[in-house]
């Protein structure tokens, strides 16, 4: 995919939807990718015993998937110049083949004179948002 131009690029652009299956394996080989294996991760008995209603995503996958979004929407992950979310709610993983959905969509809220396109993003889980201020600010090709 070719980089989005600031010609083709206006506030309210859409990107396309992402849509994540998040499973209890998956999350086994994040745990081993990142070094984060806290238990309430992949223990079901010990996220309850925690407080937790069950297993659930590493905030910092859930971020990913968010970074992910915009990154293939812009061709080019390199063309994400600043990334930050605030984690609103946890992703609950049960221990089924489905696991857990999470939908990512994006909006473009602007374009700066420097060809820098600000994307905010909406990360939702079982109907509610799991990150809040997530913006990305993308440089567009020329």
């Amino acid at each position: 995919m070719n980089r989005p131009s600031v010609s083709e690029v206006s506030s309210g652009t859409v990107l396309p939807e992402l849509r994540v299956r998040v499973t209890r394996e998956r999350l086994v080989r994040y745990a081993g990718a990142s070094g984060d294996f806290n238990p309430i991760h992949w223990n079901e008995r010990f996220a309850r015993d925690v407080g937790l209603p069950n297993v659930i995503a590493h905030g910092m996958f859930t971020m990913a998937q968010g970074a992910r979004l915009v990154g293939e929407w812009a061709g080019d992950p390199g063309a994400v110049i600043e990334y930050g979310v605030r984690f609103t709610r946890p992703v609950v993983v049960p221990d089924t083949e489905e696991g857990a959905l999470v939908e990512l969509t994006g909006k473009v809220t602007g374009v700066d004179e420097a060809g820098v396109a600000r994307v905010t993003i909406t990360a939702r889980s079982e109907g509610q948002s799991v990150l809040g201020k997530a913006v990305a600010r993308v440089r567009l090709a020329d």
